[in-house]
């Protein structure tokens, strides 16, 4: 099966690198288009077997399964002007959260499916989250299923939960290592520890924290009971956590809510239908 890539940015490339490196996908079954090419040209440059054309229109007629990984306003204007080549044996998958599945089975007559990765997918972990429209064949859905089990454990989710799902998938690994950091960066401004010792430290502990969830030897709350002895160093730093935290991760789902909010309502323009929040 051919699979085709509009889009190599970012997650259009870590998706590439870990499909191929998984042994998801063979490099030569691999197609793929970018606005500016260079970029599609440094993916072959590790994988000289995959495919580069100039245009999407390339891409698609040799493809079956075609991931769509540009930005969201993006979408509506490439999809009608494919809208002839993407005929019902074919597929697209979207990989952005404000466009869902029936609004690209509006535009076109193939079938349609949504991915949302993590960058964590590159290390074949951490979950990916996967929509399926009424348009996509059973045998299509279980091979994109298939595809996606090599580097992730793949979730089906419904349409009201995208939003607070990717935040926690998708965006989660940013805002936590920014979160380490600022531990880190504590770390060493209040003790004589060296930056590049506490980083090891704290990759260390996080990667081993992971693990014991993985195993599920611990849940959160009983990791969390069994280091923190009653009167103990652990507890007066969990303390100032529950001190001084507050609210800061509400507020951090009302502000990728909002944004997300927008991109719908500009999105909605485009397909000529305002979302209900």
């Amino acid at each position: 099966m051919n699979v085709g890539f509009v889009g190599t940015g970012n997650m259009g490339r870590i998706l590439i690198e870990s499909f191929i490196e998984s042994g998801a996908i063979r490099p030569s079954f691999i197609y793929m288009t970018n606005r500016t090419n260079s970029k599609a040209e440094a993916i072959k440059a590790n994988y000289p077997k995959a495919n580069v054309f100039d245009t999407a229109e390339e891409v698609v007629r040799r493809s079956d399964l075609i991931f769509i990984c540009i930005k969201p306003l993006d979408i509506y204007p490439l999809l009608k002007k494919l809208e002839n080549l993407l005929t019902p044996n074919k597929c697209i998958i979207s990989i952005t959260s404000p466009i869902n599945v029936e609004q690209l089975e509006s535009l076109v007559k193939c079938q349609v499916a949504r991915a949302i990765p993590s960058i964590t997918n590159r290390a074949f972990a951490g979950v990916s989250l996967l929509t399926f429209g009424n348009s996509c064949h059973k045998d299509t859905q279980r091979t994109i299923e298939e595809m996606f089990e090599q580097i992730s454990n793949p979730v089906q989710i419904e349409d009201d939960i995208t939003r607070v799902s990717s935040d926690i998938v998708s965006c989660g690994p940013a805002f936590f290592s920014y979160l380490l950091q600022r531990f880190v960066d504590g770390a060493v401004s209040e003790t004589t520890i060296t930056k590049e010792h506490a980083v090891l430290l704290a990759s260390e502990m996080i990667i081993g924290m992971g693990k014991l969830l993985e195993t599920e030897i611990y849940t959160l709350p009983t990791l969390q009971e069994k280091v923190c002895v009653k009167g103990g160093v652990t507890g007066k730093g969990i303390k100032v956590l529950e001190d001084d935290l507050g609210d800061m991760f509400e507020k951090i789902f009302q502000a990728t809510h909002q944004k997300f909010y927008e991109d719908l309502e500009e999105v909605s323009v485009q397909f000529n239908k305002i979302p209900n929040k």
